[in-house]
């Protein structure tokens, strides 16, 4: 390359003492045409030595075995608790829904809030599966009409542990055939 770069100086003073083989020849030109040509030819003598020492390389590794990728898998979602189909209400029992409560709330105060009223078959508060918290209702079963519809004339807009409990019949309940 640096032959080059002497070949350009060497036509650059040749034209300029008026030795240039071309009539009417300007020294620059030239000089500018036998430096772009000289970065040229370099250029492509470094990028096919350096091919063939990227040829050389690979041939002396060893070759490795390709590896198949295994499809990706979802991940499997494992919840802390498993979920269990919940028994149907007794016939002639009144399933009533609880609503806006405390999430200090525990299942045992509110079955003693509704046993004021009378008998309670069960009280189901629902929380959050992953950190166990109260998600604020809850779902109790009274197996008196007269007993739940007292509670809920009474129960219905009372504040409880500082919120306005919301009580009424539930409305999509699982009722067993009698």
């Amino acid at each position: 390359m640096s032959s080059l770069i002497l070949f350009a100086a060497d036509a650059a003073n040749n034209c300029t003492s008026g030795g240039c083989p071309l009539s009417g020849c300007k020294c620059p030109p030239h000089a500018i045409v036998a430096l772009i040509g000289a970065l040229v030819v370099g250029y492509v003598i470094g990028f096919i030595v350096g091919r063939r020492k990227a040829a050389k390389g690979a041939a002396n590794k060893p070759q490795q075995p390709q590896q198949q990728k295994k499809p990706q898998q979802a991940p499997v979602r494992r919840d802390p608790r498993p979920v269990t189909a919940r028994p149907p209400i007794p016939a002639g029992s009144v399933e009533l829904y609880v609503g806006n409560l405390s999430y200090d709330m525990t299942e045992d105060q509110l079955r003693q809030t509704f046993e004021a009223f009378g008998k309670v078959d069960s009280v189901r508060l629902v929380t959050n599966r992953y950190n166990n918290k109260s998600k604020g209702f809850a779902f109790v079963v009274m197996p008196n009409r007269p007993e739940a519809e007292k509670a809920i004339a009474e129960l219905n807009d009372k504040d409880v542990m500082g919120r306005l409990m919301r009580v009424n019949e539930a409305q999509n309940t699982n009722k067993a055939e009698a």
